[in-house]
């Protein structure tokens, strides 16, 4: 997978899936008897849709190595938007961070619409805090791409930057870096987050990808944002993928509906 140019993420999620499959099955050499058996069993687990496919990818792709062939079927995609936090729920996360360095990762995660790994491969290197603006290197798909910043997420991380002391990892200067001298890994970002948002009484449900994902482009939408601006902003190849969050609640459509209705 690592000469295919896949992410070491992606890499791990993977080993991950295939680890579980193998302690199930007791075997390395899995029967199609244990191989649905397997199935069976994690979709009792009520995982969700993505993490049930990932597995079938992970096993199919373990059984290839192995040279056999084997027919795991895959969920299709679900294009709805089970949940995302709120301006004000937004808003109350923001508040009870105290923590410069945490501050300025989850407002960096929340402006640029980041997914987890993206913000830990960051690097000095790819602010360009005069222009606004953030290079993403191998993004999804290993694409390459840019997200634009506030100026109130400059402004912040400017002041980070000045306290922090310079360290290299890899003769790469990341931008957030652990008190171990480790990058951050979406892991440890995930647990981070949770802490933030229980001490702002948010019980809801959701991580970083909600956070810096569903919700921005929940909030972007809500407020008139067309779609095909939003699909640029989360750099999502298709426009497909953007329309799970053409969703407004009542009160917004309302408004809008007000608003262009008026005669």
């Amino acid at each position: 997978m690592e000469q295919q140019g896949r992410r070491p993420s992606t890499v791990s999620t993977y080993l991950f899936h295939v680890e579980k499959y193998l302690r199930f099955a007791g075997t390395d050499r899995p029967l199609d008897d244990e191989l649905q058996a397997y199935r069976d069993y994690i979709f009792d687990r009520h995982w969700s849709r993505s993490t049930l496919n990932n597995s079938a990818f992970a096993v199919t792709a373990y059984h290839v190595m192995m040279g056999e062939k084997v027919k795991i079927p895959i969920l299709s995609r679900n294009d709805t938007l089970p949940f995302y936090f709120n301006q004000d729920e937004i808003e109350r996360i923001f508040s009870v961070i105290n923590n410069l360095k945490h501050l300025c990762m989850f407002q960096l995660l929340f402006v640029a619409c980041l997914r987890a790994f993206e913000l830990c491969n960051l690097d000095d290197a790819d602010l360009d805090l005069g222009s606004l603006k953030i290079w993403i290197r191998e993004g999804k798909g290993g694409r390459d791409g840019y997200a634009f910043l506030t100026h109130d997420c400059a402004r912040n991380l400017k002041h980070y930057l000045s306290i922090r002391p310079p360290f290299k990892i890899d003769n790469r200067q990341p931008l957030f870096y652990t008190e171990f001298g480790n990058r951050w890994k979406g892991g440890s970002l995930y647990r981070i987050f949770g802490y933030y948002k229980v001490k702002a009484g948010i019980e809801k449900t959701g991580g970083t990808h909600v956070f810096g994902r569903h919700s921005a482009a929940t909030l972007m939408t809500a407020k008139g944002v067309p779609l095909n601006i939003v699909q640029a902003l989360l750099r999502h190849k298709d426009i497909r993928s953007t329309m799970r969050y053409a969703h407004v609640d009542s009160v917004i459509a309302r408004d809008w509906y007000n608003k262009a209705m008026q005669m």
